[in-house]
């Protein structure tokens, strides 16, 4: 019997260390995570501070679509309170602690440092607030590590236009050096902007979030542009007047799904290709490609359908080799957004014109994958792995931070499948590290709380730790998957243990 039992247990352990359907080959030779790795949760200042006209701050562009639209929210909320984190960062940074984690991924608001977006006003109460939270964060041996832009446009810029305009990348220069000079001694890495990919489709469908504008394959492109002016602005900014004092790293955030071919036919691996170019390389291979610019596809392709609509010029605007050159190599590390994968095949769908058109792919679901409260996110871990590897081979093996990774659902304290996805995907990024090279050196969960989740409100969590937001309080209740994490970071491996419900009562983080 106990041979028996010891080849059961060796049978279990290979299902949950070993392959998945459609993941590379190659099985989990460790546990551990490398020397030096570091974990940190991740959260985006409009989603949890709420104050949104306390102590100077300006109006945003999710204010404004929050407070005219509230139709178009899933429970019709806003973000006016969210977690209350403007008042309760000391309950956040407590959170941060009580898991162990090395790092704070948030944001600042634009608008409550420059609430007229411009420097011509500069507010001194928020940069109070940042101060106190970056102090909060130091004192606790937290490292933080701050995004500058994470879609909350100040309503006066958008008023200009938003990014479309191209004057819009000056006056992020602009606000960007404010932030090197104030907080720049005590921030080791910074993230610009939090994925353009999630900005521009604002600018293409206006129900999915602010500024809520429909025009489709023109605005979305535009805005691109100027979003690749204004990182490398502030890149070189940083790298002029501040690195050498400072000595701190700079790199923008980037998002994608897998994209895996519908089937092996080399119809659908060439879509699949051309996929990754769009719905990634757009922002990657100008920033980290050998020749910068936008991938030859997309050029190719949207001159022609431009063409072919009657227009005189591309819908995608073009860089002047010196921008090519300016843009180039802005980033010191490769920061990723990473939560699902989608199949795609050759084919045609979308608004005439945009971006999707103009991609010439389809891309969908497998109706097996698992499913979360999000319609858009499938647990698929294989694809993580995937996409690093693409990353090492496309852009060379940069060092890799992931910047976010999460898993949302309906709420309450015991989220086994919020662990089991955590869990299945940390496998395949150890798979990555240990089997392919990939120079991964961190690790970011979303979310620290749950938050105002954009368009859906507070209809779906992805917090680590439960907000209640019916009580006064906005108490942090840590979750199953807190706990987890805890295990996790405390011991730097996939412990076992994690999916048995073996958690302490939560205890509610309430700092004064």
């Amino acid at each position: 019997m106990a041979a028996t039992a010891a080849m059961a247990l060796a049978a279990a352990l290979l299902a949950l260390f070993g392959l998945s359907r459609g993941s590379p080959q190659g099985g989990l030779p460790s546990r551990d995570f490398p020397p030096g790795f570091m974990f940190g949760a991740a959260t985006a200042a409009f989603q949890i501070e709420g104050a949104w006209n306390l102590s100077g701050k300006g109006e945003n562009i999710w204010d404004r679509w929050t407070h005219q639209h509230p139709d178009w929210v899933a429970d019709g909320s806003n973000a006016d309170v969210a977690c209350d984190s403007f008042h309760r960062f000391k309950e956040d940074v407590q959170a941060l602690v009580d898991t162990g984690f090395d790092f704070y991924r948030f944001s600042i608001s634009w608008s409550r440092i420059l609430p007229r977006g411009t420097v011509d006003y500069v507010n001194e109460e928020g940069l109070w607030y940042y101060n106190r939270l970056l102090t909060e964060l130091m004192a606790h041996r937290i490292t933080p590590v701050v995004t500058m832009f994470h879609w909350d446009l100040p309503q006066p810029l958008q008023d200009l236009g938003g990014w479309p305009n191209p004057v819009i990348a000056d006056y992020f220069e602009d606000y960007a050096r404010i932030l090197f000079r104030h907080f720049g001694d005590r921030v080791k890495y910074w993230i610009t902007i939090n994925e353009p990919a999630s900005i521009i489709e604002s600018y293409a469908n206006s129900r999915l979030g602010a500024p809520g504008l429909d025009d489709h394959g023109v605005a979305d492109y535009q805005a691109s542009h100027t979003l690749l002016k204004a990182h490398a602005k502030a890149y070189h900014l940083y790298d002029k007047y501040f690195r050498k004092t400072q000595k701190g790293r700079v790199s923008i955030t980037l998002n994608s799904a897998w994209l895996e071919p519908r089937t092996n036919s080399q119809e659908d691996r060439q879509a699949a290709e051309r996929a990754r170019q769009f719905y990634f390389g757009y922002w990657a291979h100008p920033i980290y490609s050998k020749i910068g610019d936008y991938p030859a596809v997309m050029k190719e392709r949207i001159m022609r359908n431009s063409l072919a609509e009657g227009r005189f010029r591309s819908r995608l605007p073009e860089f002047s080799p010196q921008w090519v050159k300016f843009i180039r190599g802005t980033a010191d590390f490769f920061a990723y957004n990473h939560y699902t994968t989608r199949y795609a095949a050759s084919g045609t769908e979308g608004e005439i014109p945009s971006l999707q058109r103009d991609s010439g792919v389809i891309r969908s679901y497998d109706p097996k994958w698992p499913s979360s409260a999000s319609s858009w996110l499938k647990v698929v871990p294989w694809g993580l792995r995937k996409m690093l590897n693409w990353i090492k081979k496309e852009y060379g093996n940069l060092p890799v931070l992931i910047t976010e990774n999460g898993f949302s659902d309906h709420g309450g304290l015991h989220d086994k499948d919020r662990i089991n996805y955590f869990v299945s995907y940390l496998q395949e990024l150890l798979k990555a590290i240990y089997i392919d090279k990939c120079n991964v050196f961190g690790y970011t969960a979303w979310s620290l709380v749950d938050n105002f989740e954009w368009a859906r409100g507070y209809t779906e969590k992805f917090g680590i730790y439960q907000v209640n937001f019916t009580d006064p309080n906005l108490a942090r209740i840590p979750k199953d998957s807190a706990q987890a994490l805890r295990k996790i970071i405390k011991h730097r491996a996939l412990v076992p243990n994690l999916l048995q419900g073996e958690m302490p009562e939560p205890r509610v983080v309430l700092v004064t």
